[in-house]
């Protein structure tokens, strides 16, 4: 059902409601009466007549007339009883206040899905439980009692009150935005974020969508929809519960998932979503993408009155990727024509004392350098807002005449420009007049450099859009026959997990470059085996209750001749009923030894938020020490894989460090997509391990591969 009855109730009923003036059940009552709502109130009290000044009622379904929203002040033991009520009346959604639920162990999540399933039956969407609740600020609809909220184009949605209160706060204080929705999403028992998304995507009162989360129940859903909404506007989000107390802290409070990880980092990045690491940069984020156009060439200019912010600034955005480019001769030129001459006018620009009596050539100087092609934005830091404070009051005027014309010019170009200013906390008229057009202003430099490159990081997503994987499996897309009698062999006998032999075979059809083994049950089966393979061979212990053959003792290379070829084969059985005497032991795979080169390694796994991942790295024993790796979710896009490759410390290996030849990294972007392909075609792979891969000069070699089935059924 859609959010629009919830989201702009024209009538609401208070379940709870009380006399009390310290009860939700007074105060918001109370507050939609002084915000001046102007749609239906019905308080919901069997033990009083009136409640300021209006009609008490017994149930929900005593009242006459529809009603679209419920806010429930009841305590949580009460929730099975009111949503069944709510249900009969055909009200279209509940605001549940109550904590107690699924944050509390699993008493509360018994309760709380008895509260779900109660509400699906009568077609009843939940907002909640243990929310701080919702306002609709535009239609004055305020039902968590927080007073004085700034109304403006930023939806705001958050697993805390105590972080909605710190972000309305801080607009009030620092700018002229302010939000058209809050709400407070709570356990997300039954509306997910991701159908918030929806909403705000198309909701014409809203500009950029700012999201404070805990935890999120269904991770690959929220990512198909952001990268649908990314398209039609910003999504800033700060998520929490990086570290282990973290975790447990945001577990405590909703009862969610939590954990930020690399997978939901990158993943978040790929659906087009601006992350933000620190609280905060998290509303001048939001201010800035919802009030500029983005950066559309990752080029940012920087002007400065003075070398010490400038060269600051200029090293934080190079560290967060943004290009400092060379200004045009032209460009260069014009600012020497208004500026005196020690002004420095490479990029970054100094203005050199330039401005000091009349700071209006700030925005002669912005006109010029954002009409040069190479720059995309334009930084601007130091004094301005300032110099009627510092030296003359009179040039106050000149400050505001240049905010005017920055303003205009910002609107005509189309091109943003974000200041940092020394003299914002003193609140001149001039820096007012920047916001007033949309330019946001910081004291903060650090926070001023990352609300410009968010504008940038913005305008390179929204230029590569179409590279990158909206997230939705294919399932069972390009299986085959073979690879399906495989893993049914597998589940037939009982087993969770793919003989080594097995994986390679089920890669091989599918067209991966693995080594050529075969199956020694006897020691004169491998002696026939290695004198087919000639040369050296490698001998590797099998058995389904082994899976890390090498802790075993169960691998030996280098082996040549039939005599060594006996000894491995008699060792390698012997460690492995010596560390696991109930395995069963299946055999000794013989294979040739691979070429040398740099061993790799790809796997994939399920991750508990975002379903199918896959990784990619330095290979071999040193992935557990070094953990030089990179993760998508999948599927994976041709330009994915690249860049998978390219993430990693070790990538200058590949192109050939220390003179030695470059290797083929094309054949480990056909493995990542052939591997993203197999997990896709066959849904009861839970995870896939092929390390090492050596890579060559020419192609790669799959040496040991290992492939774990899920328990019971795959997803459909």
């Amino acid at each position: 059902m859609s959010l629009e009855q919830i989201l702009n109730a024209e009538s609401v009923a208070i379940v709870g409601a009380s006399k009390n003036e310290t009860k939700r059940g007074y105060q918001t009552i109370r507050t939609l009466l002084d915000e001046k709502y102007e749609g239906r109130i019905y308080p919901v009290n069997p033990r009083e007549k009136s409640i300021l000044g209006f009609k008490c009622y017994r149930t929900v379904s005593d009242i006459e007339e529809p009603v679209d929203v419920a806010v429930v002040a009841t305590p949580a033991r009460s929730l099975p009883t009111v949503l069944e009520d709510c249900g009969r009346k055909g009200v279209k959604g509940a605001v549940v206040l109550a904590g107690g639920f699924s944050e509390i162990g699993a008493e509360g999540r018994s309760l709380e899905q008895e509260m779900v399933t109660i509400a699906r039956k009568h077609n009843l969407r939940i907002v909640g439980p243990n929310t701080s609740g919702m306002i609709n600020l535009h239609d004055h609809l305020n039902l968590v009692g927080l007073r004085n909220a700034p109304e403006g184009d930023i939806a705001l949605l958050t697993q805390s009150g105590n972080m909605a209160l710190t972000l309305i706060t801080e607009a009030k204080l620092k700018s002229r935005k302010g939000f058209s929705y809050y709400v407070g999403v709570g356990n997300e028992s039954d509306i997910k974020f991701h159908e918030y998304l929806d909403f705000f995507s198309r909701d014409p009162r809203t500009k950029a969508i700012l999201m404070y989360v805990e935890g999120m129940h269904s991770g690959r859903e929220f990512l198909q929809h952001a990268y649908k909404a990314t398209l039609e506007k910003p999504i800033i989000l700060l998520k929490s519960g990086r570290s282990s107390t973290g975790k447990k802290s945001a577990g405590s409070h909703t009862g969610s998932l939590a954990g930020m990880s690399e997978v939901a980092r990158g993943a978040f990045q790929r659906a087009g979503i601006v992350v933000i690491e620190n609280s905060d940069e998290l509303f001048p984020a939001a201010e800035a993408l919802s009030s500029l156009p983005p950066i559309k060439n990752n080029r940012v200019a920087i002007l400065a009155d003075g070398g010490g912010h400038a060269t600051i600034a200029a090293d934080l955005l190079t560290d967060l990727g943004v290009t400092i480019p060379e200004l045009t001769p032209r460009t260069r030129e014009k600012l020497q024509e208004i500026l005196p001459a020690a002004a420095s006018v490479p990029n970054p620009v100094d203005v050199a004392g330039g401005t000091d009596a009349d700071p209006s050539i700030f925005a002669d100087c912005a006109k010029i350098i954002l009409k040069d092609p190479n720059v995309g934005g334009l930084l601007i830091v130091g004094l301005f807002g300032g110099y009627g404070i510092r030296f003359a009051q009179s040039l106050a005027l000149m400050e505001e005449d240049a905010a005017h014309q920055m303003g205009k010019r910002v609107r005509k170009s189309k091109k943003p420009i974000v200041l940092h200013s020394l003299y914002s906390s003193e609140k001149p008229h001039s820096l007012d007049l920047l916001r007033y057009y949309g330019i946001p202003v910081y004291d903060s430099l650090d926070v001023a450099v990352k609300c410009i490159a968010v504008l940038a990081e913005y305008g390179n997503y929204l230029r590569s859009y179409h590279t990158k994987s909206n997230f939705v499996l294919n399932w069972r897309a390009k299986t085959r026959p073979e690879g399906e009698r495989i893993i049914q062999k597998a589940l037939n006998e009982g087993r969770r997990s793919l003989l080594e032999h097995e994986a390679k075979e089920l890669l091989a059809k599918h067209g991966a470059p693995v080594s050529r083994d075969l199956l020694a049950k006897t020691a004169d089966e491998a002696v026939a085996i290695a004198r087919k393979i000639g040369g050296e061979a490698v001998l590797k212990i099998v058995s389904p209750h082994i899976l890390h053959k090498s802790d075993a003792g169960g691998v030996r290379t280098n082996v040549g001749g039939e005599t060594e070829v006996r000894r491995a084969f008699k060792e390698i059985t012997e460690n492995a009923r010596q560390f696991d005497a109930n395995a069963k032991i299946m055999g000794v795979l013989v294979c040739p030894m691979a070429a040398k080169g740099v061993e790799v390694i790809i796997g994939t796994k399920y991750d508990d938020q975002f379903g199918p991942v896959i990784m990619y790295g330095l290979g071999g024993i040193m992935v557990e020490v070094l953990k030089d790796v990179s993760f998508r979710v999948l599927p994976i896009t041709p330009t994915a894989a690249r860049k998978m490759i390219e993430e990693t410390k070790s990538y200058p290996i590949l192109n050939g460090a220390r003179g030695r030849p470059p290797l083929d990294q094309k054949a480990i972007r056909r493995l990542l997509l052939l591997c993203s392909e197999i997990v896709e075609a066959y849904p009861e792979v839970e995870e896939m391990d092929l390390n090492p891969v050596i890579v060559h000069e020419t192609g790669l070699s799959v040496v040991d591969a290992r492939i774990i089935l899920k328990k019971g059924d795959p997803p459909k």
